[in-house]
């Protein structure tokens, strides 16, 4: 940010301005720079496969942004092939081909591991997936889906709040205070919900299991236990859902011993992935 100097004298009553650190000028560009970015971020997350193409008036509505400066960034994206214009609005670009490919290769799980989901699901019949935790959000980073014709599904790479599910309390096993009041402050309840959220995440630890019912979506149910590594850390949750009217005590007993053993037998093989870092 420049600034510019008057030959003009200041009077002798004016209050003499404090004098600028050297670097505040390079903080101020930084913290441009990472707003941008940050901004650029948003504009990009407003995609997803349900909305594959956006118009500008779109992402000035829902950003909030300037018109100009929504212009400006997505002229850089393009720049940088990470949107395309076309007639209808902006989409992905196809330099986002190669990140795809990137984050695929390095988030696939082993072969064995695949196999161990896929084992499972059909002999429960459900969808399985394999969450990891990203701040106060979960993400699904592997599913194999169940073989029934009314099955529960999220999307591989969907972000989910930490404040609902049975892997959410897995994956808050050791969380710190702050963290956990992060989460009820993300909720529909608020703040109100930290206790209830302190001891569900408690209750799971102990148990090493849980289970949620409705919880994030009516009618829906999961069963969720831990994939550690060989230290004991958890590193993702490992869960069986589906429709709450099959999740009878009985299933839920049964798909916690199953989940147990595949998780077990991941831990053994370690996994070759960032999880393991």
């Amino acid at each position: 940010m420049s600034v510019e100097t008057s030959a003009t004298p200041t009077p002798a009553s004016d209050p003499a301005e404090p004098a600028l650190p050297a670097t505040a000028g390079a903080d101020a560009g930084e913290s441009g720079g990472v707003r941008s970015v940050q901004r650029a971020i948003e504009i990009l997350q407003l995609l997803d496969e349900e909305r594959t193409t956006i118009t500008v008036p779109e992402i000035v509505r829902e950003t909030g942004l300037a018109k100009t400066t929504v212009v400006r960034l997505l002229q850089t994206l393009e720049r940088n092939g990470l949107t395309w214009t076309t007639p209808q609005g902006v989409t992905a670009g196809p330099g986002l081909w190669r990140w795809a490919h990137l984050a695929r290769r390095a988030w696939e799980l082993p072969a064995e591991t695949r196999e161990l989901m896929r084992g499972l699901s059909l002999q429960t019949r459900e969808t399985v997936n394999l969450y990891v935790r990203r701040d106060i959000h979960r993400v699904c980073v592997a599913q194999h889906q169940g073989t029934q014709t009314l099955r529960h599904v999220v999307q591989v790479g969907d972000e989910l709040p930490l404040w609902s599910g049975a892997s959410s309390k897995i994956l808050l096993d050791g969380a710190t205070g702050s963290v956990l009041e992060r989460v009820a402050a993300d909720s529909p309840e608020g703040s109100v919900a930290l206790e209830a959220l302190r001891e569900d995440v408690q209750r799971a630890g102990e148990d090493g299991f849980a289970v949620s019912h409705g919880e994030r979506e009516v009618g829906v149910s999961a069963v969720a236990v831990p994939v550690r590594d060989r230290r004991g850390t958890v590193l993702a949750a490992l869960t069986i859902s589906g429709p709450t009217a099959r999740f009878t005590e009985e299933r839920v007993v049964e798909f916690e011993a199953d989940l147990r053993s595949v998780s077990s037998r991941m831990t053994e093989r370690g996994l070759a992935h960032p999880l393991a870092h």
